[in-house]
């Protein structure tokens, strides 16, 4: 059973950081791209990362580049998001999700197994 866990949200002040896990169990980890996504209060999903099965290449929305860095350990199951100068409008449900392919999509459907999710508030 394909499974996924987030860990690591919480309450940080504007100009913060965060780091999010995401530990993978239940499929192969290591063959497919991987995805963070985030659903601010009263507004629809976005994919905020994303990053191939081997690392060589990543994507970040916008708003975010520059400020967060999603990487992966594929002998420890697990996906990271540092996040570095957090805005007010980085609060957000944080999920992590895995892909169907070795390669990243900017397709939500493109990512069919999902987390619960993690709560950040950033907030003075």
């Amino acid at each position: 059973q394909e499974k996924l866990v987030e860990s690591g949200g919480g309450l940080v002040q504007p100009g913060g950081s965060l780091k999010l896990s995401c530990v993978a169990s239940g499929f192969n980890f290591d063959i497919y791209a991987m995805g963070w996504f985030r659903r601010p209060p009263g507004k629809a999903s976005e994919l905020v990362a994303a990053i191939n099965s081997n690392a060589d290449n990543s994507y970040y929305t916008d708003a975010v580049k520059g400020r967060f860095t999603n990487t992966r350990d594929n002998d420890q199951n697990t996906l990271y998001l540092e996040m570095n100068d957090m805005k007010p409008e980085d609060t957000a449900l944080n999920t992590c999700t895995s892909g169907k392919s070795p390669l990243f999509s900017l397709e939500p459907h493109s990512y069919p197994n999902w987390g619960q999710g993690t709560q950040i508030t950033v907030t003075s």
